[in-house]
């Protein structure tokens, strides 16, 4: 089954992706560099800042020597991602010794930042020309109210109609694995939509943020130009205003796509027009494993399967739709019931269990959270195992093959099948075989040769 995945590949992946030319030209910026700096693992930090002014190559083995002999696990995970990144550059010499190097366009940029402080391309404009902007508390509102909006359209996403807000670009990157649309029918979600909408904020906007930069070359894009724009925005001021002026074609366009999402909010003057980062954006700089950007649960499931919900959101009783059956909603509270059947449903629509019990526990009300576990057992276990009820079962194509000439040809037949590992049932008695549909075309052809 097709699963998203999020964690395995964020932005420095795509980062360390690219080419090397391409990858030494984003660390001509200080911003970049200290955005690559923070999602670094603790030990390959610690390795960075000690050679930042190393101007010689150091051992390998040396650096062995820098740990202790049961954190030589870390220090290799540490080594390997410096080197993906191109931080670090491997040297070889005579005695084929390997040597570790700091890439010197990422020293000098990081030696630069630390002497003289980094610099954005762009200043906040001042407030006698934007006069009164919202407060950090109206912007993070509207981010989650654009968030939400957006979630909703996809869910309902049967209505075609509901996509319209969306520029061209954008629903494209929602087509590739979270829409899928055939000729003269509306959009629905795919199985990885529907996981999409299980996910937290956090890995849900990384995995539309990765989806845009991947689908950027279709739109004549830079992908390289995209990651620059996005890890510089993750550095501006939350709340301040930025020119539109100042930005290039390119990331005047992304700045209108960012906008539909909530990442910016977009302001018009009576001479200029500006954008303001909000939360979402400026969390592009947090790895996706800092949990403070998370918020506060508001599901309580009980032993007798029931679910309470402490939410006003139409978005949140839309997500547990998903899974369970919603007995009645108060103007604060939605009240519900996990079944069998609502269940079947969720896995028909390839939810997995272990995508229903993990957004339980990181929605879990405060008053649970903290009990181990936060979901009682016996929930977790029912849902597993009506999972696996659903999958005792395989289908698979295939062919049966009868009425075969002789017993010499249908047991060279029988061991070809055999041979290529598709022979799935065989009766030597009547001479029928089942086998994968697959090897339908190979099979065909082999009895059809001269015996």
């Amino acid at each position: 089954m097709p699963q998203v995945r999020i964690v395995a590949k964020n932005f420095m992946d795509m980062v360390a992706a690219l080419p090397a030319m391409k990858l030494d030209k984003l660390y001509e910026s200080t911003f970049i560099c200290e955005a690559v700096l923070r999602y670094l693992p603790p030990l390959a930090k610690k390795y960075a800042l000690q050679m930042l002014f190393i101007e010689s190559p150091v051992t390998a083995k040396s650096m062995e020597e820098w740990v202790l002999p049961e954190a030589l696990s870390k220090h290799r995970v540490a080594t390997d991602r410096l080197l993906q990144l191109r931080v670090f550059l491997e040297i070889g010499d005579r005695k084929k010794e390997a040597s570790y190097k700091m890439n010197p366009t990422f020293q000098r940029s990081m030696q630069k930042y630390l002497v003289q402080g980094g610099t954005l391309p762009r200043e906040p404009m001042p407030l006698s020309v934007t006069n009164r902007l919202p407060t950090l508390e109206d912007l993070e509102a509207y981010a989650n109210k654009q968030w939400e909006c957006f979630l909703l359209q996809l869910i309902n996403s049967s209505q075609a109609e509901r996509l319209t807000n969306f520029s061209t670009s954008m629903i494209k990157v929602f087509q590739r694995g979270i829409l899928s649309s055939r000729e003269n029918e509306a959009p629905r979600l795919t199985e990885n939509g529907f996981q999409f909408l299980l996910m937290d904020t956090n890995a849900q906007l990384w995995y539309i943020i990765r989806e845009y930069i991947t689908s950027s070359e279709d739109r004549g894009v830079d992908p390289t130009d995209l990651i620059s724009f996005l890890l510089e925005l993750s550095f501006h001021t939350l709340g301040e205003a930025y020119s539109m002026n100042s930005l290039t074609d390119v990331q005047s366009k992304a700045i209108k796509d960012l906008a539909d999402l909530g990442l910016v909010k977009l302001q018009q003057g009576r001479k200029e027009s500006w954008f303001i980062p909000t939360k979402l954006v400026t969390n592009l700089s947090v790895s996706l494993s800092d949990s403070s950007s998370r918020k506060q649960g508001f599901v309580m499931v009980e032993t007798n399967f029931r679910i309470y919900a402490y939410s006003t959101l139409k978005l949140h009783s839309e997500i547990l739709k998903l899974f369970s059956r919603i007995e009645y909603q108060l103007p604060n509270l939605i009240v519900g019931a996990i079944t069998k059947e609502s269940l079947y449903a969720a896995f028909e629509n390839g939810i997995t269990a272990e995508q229903i019990i993990s957004f339980l526990k990181q929605n879990a009300h405060p008053r649970v959270a903290e009990r181990v576990p936060a979901v009682p057992e016996n929930v977790t276990d029912q849902i597993r195992l009506w999972e696996t009820d659903r999958n005792r079962i395989e289908m698979i194509l295939s062919h049966l093959y009868e009425d075969f000439p002789s017993k010499e040809v249908f047991e060279a037949a029988s061991d070809y099948a055999r041979e290529l590992g598709g022979l799935l049932w065989e009766d030597s008695k009547k001479m029928r075989l089942i086998v994968n549909g697959e090897l339908h075309q190979q099979m065909r052809d082999f009895l059809r040769r001269p015996k």
